[in-house]
């Protein structure tokens, strides 16, 4: 093993723990969507702050959170569970609705 080579496995090795542990930090923001249900209604995130919004679809039917305003959307089929890792996202209120389900709606508000 070369000089450089004994230098960079543990230098590889550190930089995959630290981002292991940044991920771990990150705060997870649980919701949960059921048959044209969105819970919580208001879903309250971080602002300024990388989270992840880990989606539930409790439901017996397929389901899609999405919201324009954050160009996000993600499809569930019925029994599964996604996320959204969300890097900053300014203070305000996003409206979030079920595609699949128009009735289902709610707000995130991010503060």
């Amino acid at each position: 093993m070369s000089r450089l080579s004994r230098f960079l496995a543990p230098a590889a090795v550190l930089l995959v723990a630290v981002a292991s542990a940044r991920a771990d930090d990150m705060p997870v923001i649980k919701v949960e969507m059921r048959d044209g249900v969105i819970l919580p209604a208001v879903i309250e995130v971080p602002a300024n702050t990388r989270f992840k919004l880990e989606i539930s679809n409790t439901g017996q039917s397929p389901v899609e959170f999405e919201s324009t305003e954050l160009k996000r959307e993600k499809a569930l089929a019925a029994g599964s569970t996604s996320a959204i890792v969300f890097r900053t996202l300014d203070a305000g209120t996003y409206q979030v609705f079920d595609d699949f389900h128009p009735e289902a709606k709610a707000t995130l508000v991010a503060k």
